[in-house]
């Protein structure tokens, strides 16, 4: 069973993991955990970064572009028009016409406001956007991103910085199982197990940023996510094998010798 690259809005990715770029010691270990993640694209938030100033305190400074694809994303916003407005600066920055669209509808939670965001989502596909539209875990909305243009739908695991894990392991299985564009879970990763379980599920990326960024020893974490992901890819491809309730011998029995 072979397994192609994930392609979001017509550009391939080698790598299914994406990572972000905020809350980390210093730039310095953010540049070498982006490099031992193995990621190819890295997320900024729009409204958190000078777009035209430049130098060693800029965070755009320190994302190789030869290699990242940075994808803006419109964090801090918290209806459909702010979300709207900040895509647009982003793409007229020369960051991307791409964007993980947030629509935040909880201060608490950080959970998106869904109607807002559907919302959203419509005006900038309508505008020519590669929109990635981070989401609950609700099935019935994932199918309405998708009807509105999504390039793919990014449920949460858990809620953004918690490092919880996938709550609900059946909701992301009913999403992937209901729409066509890919599925990356986003939010709520805590360790290298959540990234191979969101994978192992079916997902076809995973997002991240408090995970590696908090992590005791962020590059060696970073490297871990990354293999985590490709096992977890790689084990959904292979088919688990079915639970069984009792044991069953590794070894057949027949034909064992003084066995009658």
């Amino acid at each position: 069973m072979s397994d192609g690259s994930l392609v979001l809005g017509g550009r391939e990715f080698r790598s299914r993991l994406i990572v972000g770029t905020g809350k980390y010691p210093s730039f310095d270990v953010m540049r070498r955990a982006h490099e031992a993640s193995g990621a190819d694209m890295v997320t900024v938030a729009v409204r958190r970064v000078d777009l035209k100033a430049r130098g060693p305190e800029n965070l755009l400074d320190h994302i190789d572009t030869r290699k990242f694809f940075i994808l803006p994303n419109t964090a801090a916003c918290y209806n459909a028009d702010d979300a709207v407005r900040t895509a647009r600066l982003g793409r007229e920055a020369g960051l991307s016409h791409f964007v993980k669209l947030e629509v935040i509808g909880d201060e608490k939670t950080l959970y998106p406001d869904t109607e807002g965001l559907l919302e959203a989502t419509r005006i900038l596909v309508k505008e020519g956007f590669v929109v990635l539209p981070y989401t609950t875990d609700d099935v019935v909305v994932a199918r309405k991103l998708e009807d509105a243009g999504a390039a793919a739908v990014m449920p949460l695991g858990a809620p953004i910085g918690s490092g919880l894990g996938i709550q609900n392991r059946l909701n992301i299985e009913f999403i992937r199982d209901a729409i066509k564009v890919p599925v990356i879970v986003d939010a709520g990763v805590g360790t290298a197990s959540d990234a191979a379980a969101a994978m192992e599920l079916g997902a076809d990326g995973v997002l991240m940023n408090t995970a590696i960024a908090l992590a005791s020893k962020p590059v060696v974490m970073a490297g871990a996510m990354k293999k985590a992901v490709e096992a977890g890819r790689e084990a959904f491809l292979a088919g688990r094998m079915a639970p069984r309730k009792y044991a069953s011998a590794s070894s057949p029995l027949e034909g064992v010798v003084g066995r009658r």
